[in-house]
């Protein structure tokens, strides 16, 4: 299965608790870590959520 790499560009600092749990449940939680996961439906949808605090790394 293919995977997708995704970078923390924004802090979750001063945002909704849905943000922050939404960032951990991607296995993020601190400034410009990156992680790499399967590319499905549930993580392209948690993407979609937060596009103004993670980024796909090419």
């Amino acid at each position: 299965m293919a995977t997708i790499k995704i970078k923390q560009i924004g802090s979750p600092i001063r945002r909704p608790a849905h943000q922050k749990k939404t960032l951990i449940g991607l296995g993020l939680g601190k400034m410009h870590r990156v992680v790499e996961l399967q590319d499905t439906a549930e993580v392209r949808g948690a993407i979609a959520k937060l596009p103004h605090m993670v980024a796909i790394v090419e």
